[in-house]
């Protein structure tokens, strides 16, 4: 009887199926994960780039624009007036298609070449701590000149030196108040800045104001001949400056146009 010879034979096929599935299902892993990772990034990068594009247009679109300033010296009679300019009157409105602006956040610059006063409204209590000195939000727009020029605190000090206040010409929208001075297109608005010098601080009237000799010095000095610089620089926006030279001589005049 032939003896029967038998072999067993090595089958490997299936452990390579196998391997193949589990590199199959790893890649599928490593693909979900990549692209959640991309979804992810992407969702970020979009709203960044909303956000971006946002601040962008209201930079370029948010613009305030000085119409003129006038100048008012201080006086006690028609016949006793300052040398000096005591206050500037800027009249600004916002450029066509501009954002709203919020005079609160605005920040004011302003140069006589020799000393600098950077100002901010007089209801902005984040700088300093606290608002403008005797700064009343229900209080007229006078009233709070009258304190802008004569008040002053331990600190930061004078008024004057520091802080600037505003009143509304044309606002049809009602947004203006001397608590929240939020200016739309269309609206006018009077910004004012005290320059009383230090040797004018005796006279009892500056333009409509009675300030019975108790006006604060300015630091700034704004005679003839002198180049006065203006920057305005908003919460968000175009930062606008003005620069001129005021005249050669004042005259009799109470009330100068310096700018156009």
């Amino acid at each position: 009887m032939a003896e029967k010879i038998s072999s067993l034979r090595v089958n490997t096929s299936a452990q390579i199926g196998i391997g193949t599935l589990i590199i199959f299902i790893a890649m599928v892993l490593i693909a979900s994960v990549a692209a959640s990772v991309i979804i992810q990034t992407s969702g970020v990068l979009q709203q960044k780039a909303q956000s971006t594009g946002k601040q962008a247009t209201q930079e370029v679109s948010s613009n305030l624009v000085i119409k003129s300033i006038e100048g008012i010296r201080a006086k006690n009679t028609s016949a006793s007036i300052a040398e000096n300019i005591s206050l500037l009157k800027i009249k600004v409105g916002l450029n066509v298609g501009s954002s709203p602006v919020d005079l609160k956040q605005l920040v004011i610059c302003i140069s006589d070449g020799n000393n600098n006063n950077d100002l901010i409204y007089a209801n902005n209590e984040k700088l300093y701590g606290s608002v403008m000195s005797n700064f009343s939000s229900s209080a007229s727009a006078d009233s709070n000149l009258e304190k802008l020029l004569v008040s002053t605190q331990s600190s930061p000090g004078d008024n004057a030196k520091y802080f600037f206040t505003a009143s509304k010409i044309r606002d049809e929208d009602m947004s203006f108040s001397q608590a929240s001075p939020i200016m739309n297109t269309g609206d006018l608005v009077i910004i004012y800045v005290s320059t009383v010098s230090s040797g004018d601080t005796g006279y009892t009237n500056i333009g409509p104001i009675t300030t019975n000799g108790y006006q604060k010095d300015s630091t700034l000095h704004i005679g003839p001949r002198t180049s006065v610089s203006l920057v305005l620089t908003p919460e968000a926006g175009i930062v606008t400056s003005v620069d001129f030279i005021t005249p050669s001589s004042y005259g009799t005049k109470e009330t100068i146009q310096l700018y156009p």
